[in-house]
């Protein structure tokens, strides 16, 4: 099972968000990556879904935890831990990633609602959003 983690959005390298310092106390940072997707905007923060479109990308960090067991943590900061209602609006799943010029694989939180009202966020940077 992987430990490492492919982020999109608030828990990004930079962001000035707590949820992105505690991962960074719990992972090593591994580098820029891209997934195949696409990214929209949810509220104040992302969400994406896989695409088989070539062109689809969406930009992020992949860190590797230190320990899976953080998992849990994230899950219940995505809202799609066990104690958390039905249907999750994340759901954790492994996918592959390319960091670099290596694809590897990495847990990556898909958006797990409807899109069709949400807002395409152009060039798949959340950064870039505004």
């Amino acid at each position: 099972m992987t430990k490492r983690l492919f982020v999109y959005g608030t828990l990004m390298r930079g962001y000035p968000h707590p949820m992105a310092d505690e991962l960074a106390r719990h992972a090593a940072y591994e580098g820029r990556a891209i997934f195949r997707g696409r990214l929209y905007l949810v509220k104040t923060y992302p969400g994406i879904v896989a695409s088989a479109d070539e062109a689809d990308v969406v930009h992020g960090d992949v860190y590797a935890l230190r320990d899976a067991a953080y998992l849990q943590t994230l899950d219940r900061y995505e809202g799609c831990s066990p104690d958390d209602a039905q249907p999750h609006q994340y759901r954790r799943v492994v996918q592959q990633v390319l960091l670099g010029s290596a694809a590897v694989e990495a847990w990556v939180y898909l958006y797990n609602w409807p899109v069709e009202k949400l807002t395409r966020i152009a060039f798949g940077n959340f950064s870039s959003r505004t």
